[in-house]
């Protein structure tokens, strides 16, 4: 029995809510359980010196905790003067996987920025922020293509990301905090809207895993992304 008395393949509920900033050129709250994230997406006519010049546009993210999105109040990072490695890590996790739904030469030469902050952390935080972020692309994306600066649509599919892994000896869908910490593997997959990979994070945590059983948390991880994709489409109609 898991600790939140769900099937082995069910997800907690999912919200998202747009909208929700008066300035950012798409916004969103995402709620996945007790995991909540806010994500904006701002639009610049500029890009990293990188790609000046090279008539692509660029998608990049941000990350960061409340301090009290946890049970117990974790230090601002910008009190340290340095972001933490797992911080690093998870952003740029984010705008790889939100640059693969984009074909840039049809952004043109700009940046949209997407900004996770997590109000509330219950397990599954970056991929609530991959899955909000899209979103809040989504709706920067439509302004741009409403006011005409666009003639293509740049987003080239929906991108979404759940967790999965094993919890007492069974293979389970989104994971939330209780599952997370005691988990025996646990895996985070991103996908495209039909199903293609883009990324998939799996690690054993004192415990290993079995060809069998990684194929049994894909299927379960394409069964979870599908419904957030659903849950997209609806929140940008």
């Amino acid at each position: 029995m898991r600790p939140s008395g769900r099937d082995l393949s069910e997800m907690r509920a999912v919200s998202i809510e747009t909208g929700v900033t008066k300035h950012a050129e798409g916004s969103c709250l995402i709620r996945m359980g007790d995991t909540h994230v806010l994500c904006t997406a701002s639009l610049e006519e500029r890009v990293p010196p990188f790609i000046k010049g090279s008539g692509q546009g660029w998608v990049t993210a941000e990350y960061g905790m409340l301090p009290r999105s946890t049970s117990s109040r974790m230090r601002r990072e910008a009190q340290a003067g340095k972001q933490g490695g797992r911080t690093v890590e998870i952003q740029r996790l984010i705008g790889r996987s939100l640059r693969a739904g984009v074909d840039r030469n049809a952004l043109g030469e700009r940046q949209i920025t997407v900004d996770c902050d997590v109000i509330q952390a219950d397990g599954g935080t970056r991929c609530a922020a991959i899955t909000g972020g899209w979103v809040a692309l989504r709706l920067a994306v439509n302004k741009l293509m409403k006011a005409g600066d666009v003639s293509t649509d740049p987003l080239v599919s929906e991108v979404a990301a759940v967790s999965c892994g094993i919890y007492a000896g069974q293979p389970v869908l989104d994971l939330d905090y209780p599952e997370d910490s005691e988990a025996g593997v646990d895996g985070n997959f991103v996908m495209l809207g039909d199903k293609r990979l883009i990324e998939v994070q799996m690690s054993a945590e004192g415990g290993t895993f079995s060809r069998a059983q990684m194929d049994e948390l894909m299927g379960l991880a394409e069964a979870g992304v599908a419904q957030l994709v659903e849950a997209q489409r609806a929140a940008v109609a």
